[in-house]
């Protein structure tokens, strides 16, 4: 094994294609993260608020992704759902979310 596997351009390599594969994920969940830490921020909140929504938030985005690609959606439609994560927060998401399971139990 190479001392410095860092130093292999096939490791860059290979990074790079990987980033280039998965650049819309990417970008949206940074833009929900973004989005969510300035919602906090303009609403006063503490800084450990801004940390958990903007982390929560990402992680929802990524979990969206692939059910845009099952409902058919182009990936490009990865970035609108980073934003508007980002913009109604876990809480209003979660919110849609608990509505519709009801709606699926009751009939």
């Amino acid at each position: 094994m190479p001392n410095m596997p860092e130093k292999d351009p096939g490791l860059w390599a290979a990074i790079i294609a990987w980033l280039v594969m998965h650049q819309p994920q990417l970008y949206a969940a940074g833009l929900s993260v973004g989005i969510a830490v300035l919602r906090v921020m303009y609403g006063g909140g503490t800084r450990r608020q801004m940390y958990l929504e903007g982390a929560l938030c990402g992680l929802v985005t990524l979990s969206l992704v692939p059910l845009l690609e099952w409902l058919g959606l182009p990936q490009s439609m990865a970035t609108f759902a980073g934003g508007a994560v980002g913009f109604l927060g876990v809480e209003k998401v979660r919110g849609y979310y608990d509505r519709a399971a009801a709606k699926r139990v009751e009939g």
